[in-house]
């Protein structure tokens, strides 16, 4: 029987694009997510351990079990961290994408998304914003502090709100506020005011605290990431149900650990194919460089996965302002990207291109043929844990990764 590839990737495409992510609700990751353990800390990408885990990501990881209370101070849980105590594994592997460290511990309040075309479902934790966060490997008191508010106090309002609204459609969201100016990765103002417009008024109904109340529409409102989260679960969501399609050669994910970027293809299972993260090239906050910057890092790359982020940069235009370069840099981004992708989305259209579909479906062949990587933007992390965010840029992927893909394919279907 002669594989047909392209009728593989066709059918994996379609899948992803006729996925339908509903947010459903939001919940504590131990009681949501299949498998979730007291001692395992999922983080993003590839899988990796301690050893080798970059600043940033150990930074998070002290802070989770700090958070956690499995840990008094920082000495011990870098001991529990280096020991069989604590045990890793990627986001991915549970269903899950966290953005930057991309951290969940049991205790954290979890997104969960349910693709109502396919019947899979994804998650991903609460978005601290901008700045010295969990997920950029900063732990101090004030960032804990925040967490906490946010797991306890917020969380539990945002689960009455979700409960009474009966979900919310994130494909009709994200195809909305690519038509008012984001690209849903790094720009999501428009998205995070959509999500607080849909769920204001059940917010309001779910509490009677006015205070409380009050704190959480700011909080929401004054985040232009709020609806990043729920939207990199969505991805998610989308991305698997393309996973697993017997022939195909689409990328099915794409991850950054700070150390290793890693992808899995949709008919290789669930080998990872890694290569040494790069360090981006972008704008920084004032008073850092270069120098400070970690290599690449996060679970976002999910939604460059799934035909936006980089890839829609021609709806986002104003994107180039924060992750560097000009409005036309955006629009030959999104235009490159159709040479490496297999097909147009038929929901996610971009206004300034005729509402042409956004470039959806990576083809390691092509890849490989062409020699373009993906586009992604990104924020950026210090490479020392405890710091935090210290700017945004651009990216690419390393070819080996593909390369080495392609050849495990031509030797699993004996090409």
């Amino acid at each position: 029987m002669t594989l047909d590839i392209d009728a593989a990737n066709t059918q994996a495409v379609e899948r992803m694009m006729s996925a339908r992510p509903m947010l459903k609700g939001l919940g504590t990751a131990a009681d949501v997510i299949p498998g979730m353990q007291a001692n395992l800390i999922l983080h993003a990408g590839p899988p990796i351990e301690w050893d080798r885990m970059s600043g940033p990501l150990r930074g998070a990881v002290i802070g989770a079990l700090l958070f956690e209370g499995l840990a008094k101070d920082e000495k011990r849980a870098a001991e529990m961290a280096a020991s069989s105590e604590v045990t890793f594994a990627p986001c991915h592997h549970y269903g899950a994408a966290g953005p930057m460290a991309g951290v969940i511990s049991a205790s954290m309040a979890v997104y969960t998304v349910e693709n109502i075309t396919h019947g899979n479902r994804a998650y991903s934790n609460l978005n601290e914003g901008y700045g010295k966060v969990l997920r950029y490997g900063a732990y101090s008191p004030e960032v804990l502090d925040k967490l906490r508010w946010m797991n306890e106090e917020m969380g539990p309002v945002l689960a009455q709100a979700l409960d009474r609204s009966g979900g919310l459609d994130l494909r009709a969201l994200l195809a909305e506020a690519l038509h008012m100016g984001d690209e849903g990765h790094n720009r999501n103002k428009a998205g995070s005011l959509l999500y607080l417009k849909l769920l204001a008024p059940w917010i309001a109904e779910a509490t009677e605290d006015a205070g409380l109340e009050s704190r959480i529409l700011r909080f929401l409102g004054d985040n232009a990431l709020s609806v990043l989260n729920p939207v990199m679960a969505a991805c998610k969501a989308m991305a698997d149900a393309a996973h697993g399609v017997e022939g195909s050669t689409i990328v099915t994910v794409m991850a950054r650990n700070g150390t290793d970027f890693g992808i899995r293809v949709s008919g290789l299972g669930d080998d990872w194919f890694t290569a040494p993260a790069q360090i981006p090239d972008g704008l920084y906050f004032s008073g850092f460089s270069s120098s400070d910057a970690n290599a690449d890092i996060g679970d976002s790359t999910i939604t460059e996965t799934a035909g936006i982020g980089g890839f829609a940069m021609a709806a986002a235009p104003a994107i180039v302002s924060f992750v560097s370069g000009t409005p036309k840099d955006a629009l030959s981004t999104t235009l490159e990207m159709y040479e490496i992708t297999t097909a147009e989305h038929k929901q996610f259209t971009i206004p300034a291109l005729d509402f042409r579909g956004t470039p959806t479906g990576i083809d390691i062949r092509k890849v490989v043929e062409l020699g373009i990587t993906p586009r992604i933007n990104t924020g950026i992390a210090h490479k020392e844990p405890g710091i935090g965010q210290v700017g945004a840029g651009l990216v690419r992927p390393p070819k080996e990764i593909f390369e080495n893909a392609l050849i495990a394919f031509a030797e699993r279907y004996a090409l």
